[in-house]
Parts: structure tokens; sequence; C-alpha cells
């Protein structure tokens, strides 16, 4: 099975595949193969492709790879792949697949010819491309997957970890911060968490700090029931709808705010869709990013964007 090439701008993002029968795995024998060449590249199998590939997703873009040793193309793709996986340090991360040794897979997938190469992105599967691509288009390729990705908020790998009771003390940004709120001072605390930010952009700890101030901020003195009184009033007001999900989630009904912003995603376009898609990416910040209603929000997202 040796496909033709298709070239990196004819990646779909609109081209889900229906992971339906994948849910279940069924086992297989181990996948055969040179081993990994660096921590972010992984040999997945029938049985570790729900873990591996689509939970994995939900965080980070995932390629996968599919070839098998008989394949010559595979062997020209396979280790520039590795080798930009390798540079990549956890930007995204390749997954490979032996064909001959998870063939039910490579069945349900669909996959007609190798080296075929599809992404997950948001627990969801996209066409890729087949064919051994020069390393100049693979590379083109990838920017369009981390952009897709940065648009689907996904959190990505590699960043710093936060631990509450260890490590060195809080950044002198945190308790700058920590003082304004302390004197009611919003704008204050969010000059603070925007300072850190401004050089440690991937700090999880002001991104959901400034998220948190920016919504106190946002619903200081509002009437919840008449926000949301003037959102069903107006459904087609992206303001009133974007007041309505902040009350939501301040009322921890983030389930509402989801079903409320998704929608809006899908039918708007230009500036509005990206300020409801930024809103909603502040909202899920504010939340526990292991809360199973962030990573239903996230795929829910990712899905109405791509």
């Amino acid at each position: 099975m040796v496909g033709m090439s298709m070239r990196p701008t004819d990646i779909n993002i609109a081209g889900a595949i229906d992971l339906s029968a994948l849910r279940a795995p069924v086992p297989a024998r181990p996948a055969a193969g040179v081993a990994p060449a660096s921590a972010h590249v992984l040999d997945v199998s029938e049985a570790t492709f729900e873990a591996e590939v689509l939970q994995r997703s939900l965080t980070v873009p995932v390629l996968i790879d599919f070839w098998a040793d008989w394949c010559g193309p595979c062997k020209q793709l396979s280790p520039v792949l590795e080798k930009l996986a390798a540079e990549g340090a956890g930007a995204w991360v390749l997954a490979k697949i032996d064909v001959d040794a998870n063939q039910a897979l490579a069945t349900q997938l669909q996959i007609q010819s190798i080296p075929t190469v599809l992404l997950a992105i948001g627990g969801r599967l996209v066409q890729g491309f087949t064919g051994a691509l020069p390393e100049r288009d693979l590379r083109a390729f990838l920017q369009q997957v981390l952009a897709a990705a940065a648009q689907a908020g996904l959190p990505g790998a590699g960043g710093p970890a936060v631990d509450a009771d260890d490590g060195p003390p809080p950044e002198p940004e945190i308790l700058a911060a920590e003082d304004a709120l302390e004197q009611g001072d919003w704008d204050g605390a969010l000059a603070a968490y925007d300072a850190l930010l401004a050089r440690d952009p991937r700090n999880a700890f002001a991104q959901a700090g400034r998220a948190s101030v920016a919504l106190f901020r946002r619903t200081d003195g509002v009437d919840p029931e008449a926000v949301l009184a003037a959102a069903a009033a107006a459904p087609d007001d992206v303001s009133a709808q974007l007041a309505a999900a902040d009350v939501e989630v301040l009322g921890d009904r983030v389930a509402e705010a989801v079903a409320r912003l998704v929608p809006l995603v899908r039918s708007l376009a230009g500036d509005e869709r990206d300020a409801v898609r930024t809103r909603m990416l502040e909202l899920l910040a504010v939340l526990d990013p292991e809360d199973p209603r962030v990573i239903a929000g996230r795929r829910a997202l990712a899905n109405a964007l791509f």
C-alpha cells in the first residue's frame, strides 16, 4: 500500500472520522519497529490508541504515522517526523502505528495506502496527508497543526508545573496580584498577572488567576437573573450571551455555559467568532483543568472550530 502525496495545504480540518468503533479497542500484539527517537514519539497499538492518541489529543496535537517494515516511502518519512517531534519538545506528539501489527485498527480508520498521517486534535481525528513529503512541506504542515491547536486552546505539553506546597517562592507579580485583590483592586490584579504572563506566557497559575479576576470584574455588581433574562430575550446578541455565560460559570453551571457558547462559535465568523472563542477559553481556564466539564468543553470547542 503505497500512496500518492498530498500537499500539506490539503489538510482537511473539517473532515472528521467517526471514532465510535474505537472506544473499545481490540487487544493486539505489540507494534514492531525501531524504538522511538524521543520521549515525544510513541509506538501505539489498538489497545493503547484510546489513551495514547485520543485522550492525549485533548491537551496536545498528536500526529499518527501509519507505516510498515516493507514500505520504502515510510522509511523516508518516519525518521524526519521523529526528528521534528524531538525538535518540537512536546508541542506535538508523534504516534507510530505498524499497520501489519494493527490491521483491525488500520481497517477501522480506512487506511488505504501508506505512509498515511492523520491528525488527532481535541479528541477528534482529522485527515492529514499521504506519501513521504519533504521536510520543508512537513514543517509547513506542522505550522498549520500548531496554529489549529492554539485556536482550540489546547493546553499543550511541557509547561512549568505548579506546586502549591513545594518549590520556589511565589513570583513577585503573584504577590502583587494578591495584594491588589485584598484591596478589591481588580485592575491592579489584572495588571500584575499580565506582567507575569508577558515574561512567562505559559505560567498556568497566572493564566488561571487572570481568568478568575477578569470574570469577577465583569460580574461585579450584576444581577444574575437579569443577565440570564436579557440573554433569553436576545439570543442573537453576542454581548448578552457572553454575559450570561459569565454568570453561569460563576454559579458553577459550566455545562450550560458551554452549551450556550459552542453554537455561537459554529454560527459566527470573524471578530465576533474570535471573541466568543476567547471568552470560552477564559472561562474554562478558571476551572481545574482535570475537571471533566473542562475536558468536554475543550472537545466541544475544537469540534465547533474544525
